[in-house]
């Protein structure tokens, strides 16, 4: 056996080649080719994953849109219905708050219809309710057939507003729910930017065409709605509460990027499932009668359900033309052209909350929001009552309205929605949420009908100070209740709520142990 040199200059045995080229050397090549493939098909899996979740989150969404049009849009549009059907103050104020007040009914239903049709299907009669109050309204010959209208618009918006941030915390990744579960308050945001554009577009033609006009194109984006249907899935959490556990796992496997991730999660909800079957008593009777550890979560989300809307935010979208009229503004045009500032900050704001929410947390956004929104609310009132009227006067004035509504947005707006999705068990966590979308609710219909009757008897200045005073509360519930609940799954939230409560016990046991100890050792002395 000779030793042989080889063509390229290195040597062999028996004639066997060690080139570059030789098997060993193209085996590690391709073993290299292999884990290259194996990586890009990670990466398009997380990319398909990503994407696929994002779609399903705008598209859950696109109810809150018809919440925002119609809060940003009645701003404008009830100065032309006030002309056009002579209608006074207080029919103004009951038309604007009975939305609110009325939705509260699509709330309470909402939870109840969601656990039996599902999510989807939920989100879906959400849309038909409100394109039939919105056409009614459009054509309305009268204040009792606009009153009509405005009622079934606001059983739509119920079931929007509540199911919404439910069905997106559901189908989404932990690392991303938070900012995913934001959609609905950006969309509710972009809404009232769209509303306050349809004003000032369709500000021109007469009063009794151009209210007409603004409320009929909040029609437009329940169309999309049943585009929609036929591209989400239904709630892998709601699937399995049906036990359809295939269908579970086939939608959970589309919206997370790991298989074992997928298994992980199924078993969590399966989990949190089999307990919701094992309950013995209904749901609302649990509600009712809560546990320690429920009692708190219904705390955190009905009570900061209640301050998103008692700080006054209504009032600020709501009846910012009079506001600024209150501040000195005279054209009703140059009124409504300042509206669409504050609709703008506002959509750019909650872009931030977007940003951040799973970054920074969700209890650091609220606590930045309340600070901000005390100290704006509370300049408000001093400029109004102090100040009198005048260009400086304005330009304050809109500066922080402005600053209060982009406090709101980074916070307050969004995180709210995404507490109150997340913090509730499993077989409560539709009709609990339902509870806090009705707390929501009732308190906007509270403001949205007395702002003006308000600000008659204690005056614009007045009753900024006093939502001055509601946000400060706003910061001290915050502070002392609300937990962090950044990049925990749904199940581990539960479960966090379920041990501080233990937590709670040992230290007030071991505290009456020491007691005793220390009781029998005076005794002994």
């Amino acid at each position: 056996m000779g030793i042989q040199e080889v063509g390229n200059g290195e040597l062999g045995l028996s004639g066997i080649p060690l080139g570059t080229k030789n098997k060993y050397k193209r085996m590690n090549s391709e073993l290299r080719e292999d884990n290259d493939d194996v990586l890009q098909q990670q990466e398009d899996k997380r990319n398909s994953t990503r994407k696929y979740v994002l779609a399903c989150a705008i598209f859950a969404s696109l109810n809150n849109v018809l919440l925002g049009y119609d809060v940003g849009v009645m701003s404008g549009a009830v100065i032309f219905i006030k002309e056009d059907l002579k209608i006074n103050e207080v029919q103004v104020e009951f038309l604007i708050g009975i939305l609110s007040i009325v939705s509260l009914l699509g709330s309470l239903g909402g939870g109840r219809t969601s656990d039996i049709i599902g999510r989807k299907w939920t989100m879906a009669l959400a849309a038909v309710v409100f394109q039939a109050g919105a056409l009614t309204m459009t054509l309305a010959p009268s204040y009792a057939v606009l009153m009509i209208g405005r009622i079934l618009a606001g059983v739509g918006i119920g079931f929007g507003v509540m199911i919404s941030p439910i069905y997106i915390a559901e189908i989404s990744p932990n690392v991303s729910r938070g900012s995913l579960t934001t959609f609905p308050e950006i969309f509710i945001n972009v809404g009232i930017l769209l509303g306050y554009v349809s004003n000032y577009a369709f500000s021109g033609f007469s009063a009794h065409i151009s209210w007409r006009i603004m409320l009929a194109v909040g029609i437009l984006p329940s169309a999309f709605i049943g585009f929609a249907l036929f591209v989400i899935p239904e709630s892998p959490r709601w699937l399995v509460m049906q036990n359809r556990i295939d269908e579970a796992r086939a939608v959970l496997l589309k919206t997370n990027e790991e298989e074992k991730e997928v298994e992980e999660r199924l078993a969590e909800i399966q989990q949190a499932a089999g307990l919701a079957n094992y309950e013995e008593q209904p749901v609302w009777r649990e509600l009712l009668h809560p546990s320690p550890a429920l009692r708190r979560m219904l705390i955190t989300g009905i009570g900061i359900q209640c301050f998103q809307q008692i700080s006054g935010i209504d009032a600020s979208v709501y009846y910012s033309p009079e506001i600024f009229k209150a501040a000195g503004f005279e054209d009703e045009s140059k009124s409504l052209a300042a509206t669409v500032a504050v609709g703008i900050t506002k959509t750019i704001f909650i872009l931030t909350a977007l940003i951040l929410i799973d970054k920074l947390g969700r209890k650091p956004l609220l606590l930045i929001s309340t600070i901000g929104m005390t100290v704006c609310l509370f300049s408000i009132g001093v400029i109004l009552t102090f100040f009198g009227q005048g260009s400086i006067v304005i330009a304050l004035s809109v500066l922080f309205v402005c600053g209060n509504v982009a406090f709101f947005s980074v916070g307050l707006g969004p995180v709210c929605w995404v507490l109150t999705s997340e913090i509730f068990p499993l077989r409560v966590r539709a009709q609990a949420s339902a509870l806090g979308a009705v707390g929501n609710r009732v308190c906007s219909g509270i403001v949205a009908m007395s702002f003006l009757s308000v600000t008659r008897t204690i005056t614009f200045g007045g009753a900024f100070f006093l939502f001055s005073g509601v946000s400060a509360l706003a910061i001290v519930f915050v502070y002392t209740l609300v937990p962090e609940t950044k990049g925990k799954s749904l199940e581990q939230i539960e479960i966090m709520f379920q041990n501080e409560h233990q937590s709670q016990i040992r230290e007030t046991e071991l505290g009456d142990v020491e007691q005793l100890v220390q009781n029998k050792t005076g005794l002994t002395n």
